[in-house]
C-alpha cells in the first residue's frame, strides 16, 4: 500500500513538473500540442467512441448545492425523482484542499454514494482556479498569498479577484489539486463509471478588459509579438488570452487523461447582447474563438455553450459543427427546457441537455423536463442506433413558427400547433408558448413525431407546389367566399396545364404509442377523425407531451 502511494504521488509530481516546464516553454512561441495529443492516443477516433456513449439527460445543481452531507443527502434523490439520468455536480477547490496540501474528499465520496443508490451518472464540474471567470472557489491560502499567486491586472494597473494563467504557481496548485481529485476518482469509481464526464474549470474569461494586462502577461505578449501578429484591439487581445487560458487547461486535461481517462471539456458564457470582449467574459471557449481553443487544448473533447439568451437554435448551431459535438451543460431552467431538450437531441444528435440550478426550480418548470425525458428515454433506441435513422429538431414560438423538411420526395410542413385556428389561447392576444419536438424518419412512409405543441402535414413535393395554403375558419374549413379549387372555377384553372397530375401522400394512421427499451413499439390509442382534422395532419397539443407513429400511402 506504501509502494502505491509513493507512485502515485511521484506520478503527480513529474505531471507538475512537465506542466510548469511546458508553461514556461510555451512563452517562448504558440503551443503546439497536436503531437502530444496523437502520442497519448487522444486522436478523433478514440475521442468519438467514449463520447457516443453519452446520452445525457441531465440537470446541474446550483452553484452551493453540494456544500454538505446534508445538502447531497437530501438533493440527489429529488433529482433522480424528475427523471434525469445524470447530474452536473460542482467539485469545489475550496472543500477539497481546505489546507495546502492536506485533501478531504468526503463531499466527493457522498455525490459518489448517493448518485450509486439513485442510479444516477455524475459530471463533475471541477470549480478550480475560475468559476464564471472569478477565482471565487481557490482555497483561502491561495487568495491571501497574492505574491505566489498572483491576480490579473487591468490596463490601468487594477487587480481582479481572477488568478493570473500565466503564472507557474497558478497551475501547479490548480495542477495538484485537480490531480489530487482525478486519483481519487479512478481509486473510487473504475471499473464502476459513475462519473462519465469532466468539465475542466467553469466559463473561464476575462472580465472588465479583454486580456491580462499584469507583469507577467505583458511578459509573454510582447514575446510573442501579439500586436504585430493579430493588431491591438479588442478582438486581438481576446485572442492572445484565448489561446492562453487554453494551453492551461491543456495541461490539466492531459493530467486527466493519464490518470482517468474520460470525455472532458470546458464551458463558455455566451458573447450575448452586442457586449465586446470584457464586457462579456472575454477569451473563454466561445464559438468564434474554437480555432484558438482547439489549438491550444487539443485534449478537450468539447467546446460547450451555457445557453441563457434568446435565439436557443442559433447558439446551439454554431456549437454543433463537425470537429464539436453539440453538449449543452448550462441552460435556463424554465417552461421552455422540455422542448429545448427535444429539439437539441432530434436536431443535433447531441450528447446532452442539461437545465441549471434545477434544484432550485418550481414544479411549473421542471414539470416541462421530466415529461420531455420521458420521450428522450423512449427515444433513445432511434436516436442513438447502430442504423443511423434521419432526425431533425423542431422549436417554435410565436416569431418562429414553422419549419419545411423536404425529405427527397416528401415535405413535411411543421408548425407551431397555435398556428391552427380554434385553439382560443392562439387568438387570445397572449404570447405564444415555446414549443418543439423531434422527428424521426423510419421508413419512405413511416415517422415518429414526438413533443408538445407541434402540428404536421405531409405531402409530395408537387402536391406541395401544387397547393394554395387557405384561411380556415374556426371549424377547420375553408373560409366562405374561398374556393376549394386553386384557381377557382376559371377556365384556366379547369386547363390541362393547371390540373394536379402525379401522386399526394394521405395519412394511413396516427397512433399514439410508448416504446420499450428495446424500441419495440406499444400502442396506446389511435388519433383520427378531430384528432387528424379528418386525416389532413398530425398534431400534439400545446401542453401535452406525446410520441406519435404516423404511416402514409400515396393516392
Amino acid at each position: 500500500m506504501k509502494r502505491i502511494a509513493f507512485i502515485s504521488l511521484l506520478l503527480i509530481c513529474t505531471m507538475m513538473t512537465e506542466a510548469a516546464d511546458g508553461l514556461r516553454q510555451n512563452r517562448d512561441g504558440l503551443l503546439e500540442l497536436n503531437a502530444t495529443a496523437s502520442a497519448m492516443g487522444i486522436d478523433g477516433k478514440s475521442k468519438g467512441a467514449s463520447l457516443d456513449s453519452l446520452y445525457i439527460l441531465g440537470g446541474e445543481l446550483s452553484n452551493s448545492a453540494a456544500t454538505s452531507i446534508e445538502d447531497i443527502d437530501e438533493v440527489i434523490p429529488r433529482m433522480a425523482a424528475l427523471g434525469l439520468n445524470t447530474l452536473l455536480v460542482p467539485a469545489y477547490w475550496e472543500f477539497i484542499e481546505p489546507e495546502e496540501g492536506q485533501f478531504d474528499f468526503t463531499l466527493i465520496d457522498r455525490v459518489l454514494q448517493r448518485a450509486r443508490e439513485n442510479q444516477l451518472k455524475i459530471v463533475f464540474l471541477w470549480f478550480g482556479a475560475w468559476k464564471n471567470s472569478m477565482s471565487c472557489y481557490a482555497p483561502v491560502w491561495f487568495k491571501r498569498d497574492t505574491k505566489r499567486f498572483p491576480r490579473v491586472e487591468t490596463r490601468m494597473g487594477k487587480p481582479l479577484e481572477i488568478a493570473s494563467c500565466f503564472s507557474d504557481n497558478v497551475l501547479q496548485a490548480d495542477l495538484r489539486a485537480f490531480s489530487k481529485f482525478m486519483q481519487h476518482l479512478a481509486d473510487k469509481d473504475k471499473g464502476i463509471g459513475t462519473v462519465v464526464m469532466m468539465q475542466i474549470e467553469n466559463e473561464i474569461g476575462m472580465l472588465e478588459d479583454a486580456r491580462d494586462y499584469s507583469p507577467l502577461a505583458q511578459k509573454v505578449y510582447e514575446k510573442e509579438q501579439w500586436a504585430k501578429r493579430y493588431g491591438t484591439d479588442v478582438y486581438a487581445d481576446e485572442k492572445f488570452m484565448a489561446l492562453h487560458y487554453a494551453q492551461y487547461v491543456e495541461h490539466l486535461a492531459k493530467a486527466a487523461r493519464s490518470i482517468y481517462p474520460m470525455p472532458l471539456y470546458v464551458n463558455a458564457a455566451m458573447n450575448s447582447r452586442g457586449r465586446k470582449p470584457g464586457e462579456y467574459p472575454s477569451a473563454g471557449p466561445l464559438a468564434h474563438l474554437m480555432e484558438f481553443w482547439h489549438q491550444g487544448a487539443p485534449s478537450i473533447d468539447l467546446l460547450a455553450p451555457d445557453i441563457y439568451d434568446t435565439g436557443y437554435k442559433s447558439w446551439a448551431s454554431q456549437y454543433a459543427t463537425a470537429d464539436n459535438r453539440l453538449f449543452v451543460p448550462e441552460s435556463r431552467c424554465c417552461v421552455n427546457s422540455g422542448v429545448r431538450a427535444l429539439y437539441t437531441m432530434g436536431e443535433h444528435q447531441a450528447l446532452g441537455f442539461s437545465p441549471f440550478a434545477i434544484d432550485q426550480a418550481p414544479e411549473t418548470d421542471t414539470w416541462h423536463v421530466t415529461q420531455a425525458y420521458t420521450l428522450l428515454n423512449q427515444l433513445k433506441p432511434y436516436l442513438r442506433s447502430t442504423k443511423p435513422y434521419k432526425t431533425w429538431g423542431l422549436l417554435f414560438d410565436q416569431e418562429d413558427k414553422e419549419r419545411v423538411i423536404e425529405d427527397g420526395d416528401r415535405v413535411l410542413t411543421c408548425r407551431h400547433a397555435f398556428t391552427l385556428p380554434w385553439d382560443p389561447r392562439a387568438t387570445d392576444g397572449s404570447t405564444w408558448p415555446e414549443v418543439g419536438g423531434v422527428v424521426i424518419k423510419l421508413s419512405a412512409d413511416e415517422y415518429l413525431l414526438a413533443g408538445n405543441g407541434i402540428v404536421v402535414e405531409f405531402a409530395t413535393k408537387n402536391e406541395q407546389q401544387y397547393q394554395q395554403r387557405k384561411a380556415l375558419g374556426e371549424d377547420g374549413f375553408v373560409q366562405a367566399g374561398q374556393s376549394g379549387s386553386q384557381n377557382g372555377d376559371s377556365k384556366e384553372a379547369k386547363s390541362s396545364a393547371q390540373r394536379f397530375s402525379g401522386k399526394r401522400l394521405g395519412i394511413a394512421s396516427i397512433d399514439q404509442i410508448s416504446i420499450g427499451a428495446d424500441g419495440a413499439f406499444h400502442f396506446i390509442r389511435r388519433d383520427n377523425g378531430d384528432q387528424s382534422h379528418q386525416g389532413r395532419h398530425a398534431r400534439i397539443s400545446v401542453g401535452e407531451y406525446k410520441i406519435l407513429h404516423v404511416k402514409l400511402y400515396q393516392y
